[in-house]
């Protein structure tokens, strides 16, 4: 595998190269498809982040590249269309395979048209919907866009348009159907209790095996991306919390290091400490009300109650000291909110030992129940390559042999002076995706035991300006949430608002693994399945 330096010479040749925060490579949409082979073909198999965005004179799309095995390879391409009205840009999907949803996204909210992929329908808003909302010139009266009176058909849904170009090179549209005429087609959802979230999924059925998922998503979507624009940067961090709300605090941290970042602000140490303490019992509560879940999911009601119970304790050491339970509101910019309640550090001493004896139970009870096995073994399978391809992170991914915890990858807060192991599985089935998630709060707890005896006594905030604006530029920020890869990029012009903010969803890739992951397995194993894949759908949804 190359280094970056030497990717970029080979590939960007005549092509405008900046030295930014990553390498980053601007091109005309006519030069990117070619761009894009060479750069997949030298490593970067990896598209990690794809984010529309409007320049005022024209639109772009800017992608996040890495390699799954090198750490430190990231590399940016900025493709920027020459004005508002010559928008096609060529579709990547079938190099990266993320890119389906992303494209759809960027479609979605900014109208650029991604020629050549096969599925460019909305994806959040309604197909009716009139405008693209995220452009600086979207008109936001209501009445250009009323709520129907009926709900949108199923043919409505199945118009999918594909754009490619004809002999002369003009831009033509064609429309096929994503279901065949007479297929069956069951609707699971939206309800909540379906889908771990208010999500919509088509399932095309042959008896009761699955042939094919569509993901809805949408129905929870907030337009928080853009509601960013308008808030300041203190403002946003309440967002980010609301995005996987049981990753709040990873989230709401991400947020926090992409500003200090920008600001070349250095927090106290004790901060720091506390900040990778607290992300640490927020993912294995994270893991604990998944693996509840997912159990119930499968019959049984004792193990939803005896996570719930557990994560019941860590949710009141989050109140006394950050004063939130789910969303603790306690990392600012800067460091803390507050130090930490003097019966802190007794309470999470106290916490260790008693985890380390109920993960014993929790084996005992589902873990090596035969029923349970035979339930998840070899089911739902999710080999390495396809993971990478998807951009399926964060246990997923690592239940299938990727080592993508970003902890260890691109280090953040200190964890590079922590001992703990990435956990990493074979098989990819819905078993390995189940028990990683056990095996990761053991070292969750190996990390929290490591900090807890030896918080520094330097403070708990670094001064900050009374208004927040940082430096114009753009910055970019990984963090590794309970489910995967969560990143933060925001573009600032200098203000006290940024000018775009966009957040790097684990749980919309981990949803677009649904389709390979259950196609000809039975109906009955999809929500077993989709659980073990543990997705938020606010997260996804945004």
């Amino acid at each position: 595998m190359k280094k970056t330096k030497d990717i970029i010479s080979s590939v960007a040749s005549g092509l405008t190269v900046e030295e930014q925060q990553y390498p980053t490579i601007t091109v005309e949409p006519k030069q990117w498809r070619k761009l894009a082979e060479k750069l997949k073909a030298n490593g970067l198999d990896v598209l990690l982040n794809l984010t529309g965005i409007d320049y005022k004179d024209c639109l772009g799309v800017i992608y996040h590249l890495t390699s799954s095995i090198e750490k430190n390879t990231m590399v940016v391409v900025k493709v920027k269309t020459p004005d508002y009205e010559d928008i096609a840009i060529p579709s990547v999907y079938d190099l990266w395979e993320s890119a389906n949803l992303y494209e759809r996204e960027a479609y979605d909210f900014y109208g650029i048209k991604f020629v050549n992929h096969p599925d460019l329908r909305r994806i959040f808003l309604r197909a009716d919907w009139n405008g693209y909302p995220f452009r600086k010139d979207y008109d936001a009266n209501p009445a250009l866009n009323p709520i129907p009176l009926v709900n949108q058909t199923v043919d409505d849904m199945e118009d999918m348009p594909t754009l490619s170009f004809d002999k002369e090179g003009k831009l033509i549209t064609k429309h096929h159907q994503l279901f065949e005429n007479g297929e069956y087609v069951v609707n699971i959802g939206p309800q909540h209790p379906a889908t771990h979230g208010v999500l919509h999924l088509r399932v095309s059925l042959d008896g009761e095996i699955i042939k094919k998922v569509d993901p809805n998503f949408g129905y929870i979507h907030r337009g928080i991306e853009k509601m960013c624009e308008s808030k300041t940067y203190p403002q946003i961090l309440q967002l980010t919390e609301r995005l996987d709300y049981l990753s709040g605090t990873m989230n709401r941290h991400a947020f926090c290091l992409c500003c200090e970042k920008a600001l070349g602000l250095e927090i106290p140490k004790r901060a720091e400490a506390v900040r990778i303490i607290f992300d640490e019992l927020t993912r294995i509560a994270s893991h604990l009300l998944g693996w509840g879940c997912m159990c119930m999911d499968m019959g049984s009601i004792t193990a939803f109650i005896y996570g719930m119970r557990d994560r019941e304790k860590i949710m009141d050491i989050f109140e006394e000291t950050g004063g939130g339970r789910l969303m603790v509101g306690y990392n600012v910019i800067g460091g803390l909110a507050n130090d930490i309640h003097p019966k802190f550090i007794d309470q999470v001493k106290e916490f260790i030992p008693y985890m380390r004896k109920m993960l014993k139970e929790y084996h005992i009870l589902f873990t090596n129940n035969p029923i349970a096995k035979g339930r998840m073994e070899k089911m739902g399978i999710l080999s390495m390559d396809k993971a990478v391809s998807l951009g399926v992170t964060g246990p997923s991914g690592r239940a299938s042999g990727w080592a993508c915890d970003v902890r260890k990858i691109e280090p953040y807060a200190g964890y590079d002076k922590i001992d703990f192991e990435q956990v990493l599985f074979e098989t990819g089935d819905t078993f390995d995706r189940y028990l990683i998630r056990l095996k990761e709060i053991e070292q969750s707890l190996k990390i929290i035991e490591q900090l807890i005896n030896n918080l520094p006594d330097d403070g708990f905030k670094a001064k900050t300006p009374a208004i927040i604006k940082l430096p114009a530029g753009e910055y970019y920020q990984r963090v590794e949430n309970a489910r995967g890869d969560f990143g933060v990029y925001i573009n600032s012009t200098g203000d006290k608002n940024p000018y775009r903010v966009k957040f790097r969803s684990p749980c919309m890739t981990l949803i677009s693994a649904l389709d390979p992951l259950c196609q000809n397995e039975k109906i009955a194993d999809l929500i077993m399945i989709g659980a073990s894949l543990d997705y938020v759908i606010p997260c996804a949804d945004r």
